[in-house]
């Protein structure tokens, strides 16, 4: 049987083009939580070789927007912000965990950690979100 978390990110997956175009992949989405991967590629990467910090960023506030509208509420980020704390490389896999921290009324936070293949945690992210009117998919239940 799918979740109601699986539904909501099929629905918002299909629509997302710009997750598609950068490579990302869905590993998992559960209520209030989503990871995220991709593979650093040669197109990822700034003048310094490495990956640059608005794909890290990019990775991050995805996997943020598919933990915050795992309810079918539909929900918008209304402040986020990154710390970084090494880089990625060209050929690493990157996994983006988000993880509910807050939930109440229309207001939550949510803490996404990005880390490599080999463990090393690469960025910090918080993600402050607001439910908006509207569903991913009409519920017939």
């Amino acid at each position: 049987m799918t979740t109601v978390a699986e539904r909501s990110a099929a629905a918002m997956w299909e629509g997302d083009e710009a997750s598609k175009w950068l490579g990302f992949e869905i590993t998992s989405v559960s209520e209030g939580c989503a990871t995220l991967e991709m593979t650093v590629e040669k197109h990822h990467c700034n003048g310094h070789g490495m990956c640059h910090g608005g794909i890290t960023f990019a990775l991050a506030d995805s996997a943020f927007a598919f933990a915050c509208n795992s309810r079918n509420q539909s929900t918008v980020a209304q402040h986020n912000a990154i710390t970084y704390l090494a880089p990625g490389k060209l050929g690493d896999r990157l996994t983006a965990t988000a993880r509910e921290v807050s939930l109440t009324g229309r207001s939550g936070i949510y803490d996404v950690t990005v880390s490599t293949q080999t463990g090393v945690i690469i960025a910090e992210f918080r993600g402050n979100s607001r439910a908006i009117k509207g569903q991913l998919f009409e519920d017939k239940s």
